[in-house]
């Protein structure tokens, strides 16, 4: 039998796809948003694909916001952008 993949949305292109190739963002017990890679930290989880168009398309919908139920400053997405490139 073969092995069940998590699958979760995309906040940018809403489009379903497998955990692993998602970048998860993570609102930390504290209210701390930043990037997680390994999909380990603890706090709400929300994902988006690794291209700066979906991060976009999430900014410019406020996607992040509403998941994280919290006003997010732009150095925030600013640092998500800088995250995002160094992982590429």
């Amino acid at each position: 039998m073969q092995k069940k993949i998590p699958m979760r949305q995309c906040l940018g292109c809403r489009e379903m796809k497998p955990k692993r190739e998602l970048i998860r963002a993570v609102k930390s017990p504290e209210g701390e948003i930043s990037l997680d890679f390994k999909g380990k930290a603890a706090g709400r989880g929300a994902y988006i694909c690794p291209s700066k168009d979906c991060l976009k398309k999430a900014m410019k919908a406020k996607a992040l916001e509403r998941a994280f139920s919290a006003q997010i400053p732009p150095e925030v997405f600013e640092q998500l952008e800088m995250q995002m490139e160094a992982q590429e």
